[in-house]
């Protein structure tokens, strides 16, 4: 049985444990509200870009030579963006994102695709340069609170890869935020950008309400990169609400395992203090037997 002295060191040592777990469920808790305030700002926003540019398109003339929306022949390269965090202590966050993203580089090499891998985050960057993968491009600092910025720079890079022919399609794999319990990894496609998000067929062709200056098509053209930006901006939200709440509630639940852990060594304490105290007991008895 372990000494009086050693369990209360451990008790000790899970309490002072148990205080950091809380105050990093804390700061992640308020970090989490934060973001999920950014993402519900945002829709309205990026809902109307949306509205905005299917009416462009309905009124935009030869929009098969915009760069953005051409597909390319063949795919014989493709950037795959994969978006984790800068920093642990998240549960799965960051495993769950490298783990499909890898599965789909393997994917694509099985197709005799060539990848251009494109990280965000520190963690993810460690990771695969660990795992001997060559990174093509690499941004760290950006899922604790990023920026609008960060996403135009991200876009700018990826516009200039895909319009330069140098890659043919623009992947990204990132954690989509359900809630602060699940957290979804989400593979999607954005270059090229799909027609089908702009040109329904179904839409009715209104009679035109606004006059364009120069004109729809190169107010489309010009908002193109913007549209990718807002997709971008958006998965980089995503994932930093995913990576709070993954923290949150790992934290949580780290708190909690130090609880129990404290009430098992507690009542092992208690257990090794009774059983001194009756080994006294016998001690002093057997003395005073010894000497009667």
């Amino acid at each position: 049985m372990a000494s009086l002295q050693h369990i209360r060191r451990r008790i000790g040592s899970v309490q002072n444990t148990r205080k950091i777990t809380k105050a990093m469920e804390m700061v992640a808790t308020a970090k989490l509200r934060r973001a999920q305030q950014r993402i519900l700002a945002l829709r309205p926003y990026a809902i109307d870009m949306v509205e905005m540019m299917m009416d462009l398109a309905a009124y935009a003339e030869g929009t098969g030579g915009f760069d953005l929306l051409r597909t390319h022949a063949e795919e014989r390269t493709a950037a795959l963006v994969v978006m984790t965090g800068d920093s642990g202590l998240a549960g799965a966050f960051n495993a769950n994102v490298l783990r499909m993203a890898i599965e789909f580089e393997r994917e694509l090499r099985g197709r005799d695709v060539a990848t251009r891998l494109m990280v965000v985050g520190k963690k993810g960057i460690g990771t695969l340069r660990f795992r001997g993968y060559e990174l093509h491009e690499t941004w760290q600092g950006k899922s604790d609170r990023p920026a609008y910025g960060d996403a135009e720079a991200i876009a700018r890079r990826l516009i200039e890869l895909y319009v330069s022919d140098a890659v043919d399609r623009v992947h990204i794999v990132y954690n989509h935020f359900t809630s602060p319990l699940e957290q979804t990894v989400t593979h999607t496609e954005l270059l090229p950008i799909k027609r089908e998000e702009l040109f329904d067929e179904r839409r009715e062709r209104k009679p035109v309400a606004y006059i364009y200056e120069p004109d729809a098509s190169a107010i489309f053209e010009r908002l193109l990169p913007a549209y990718l930006e807002i997709a971008i901006y958006r998965a980089l939200l995503e994932s930093s609400a995913s990576e709070q709440g993954a923290r949150m509630t790992a934290m949580r639940n780290a708190s909690d395992n130090a609880e129990e852990m404290i009430s098992s060594l507690t009542l092992a304490l208690n257990r090794a203090r009774q059983a001194s105290i009756t080994q006294q007991i016998l001690e002093v008895v057997a003395g005073a037997e010894a000497l009667g």
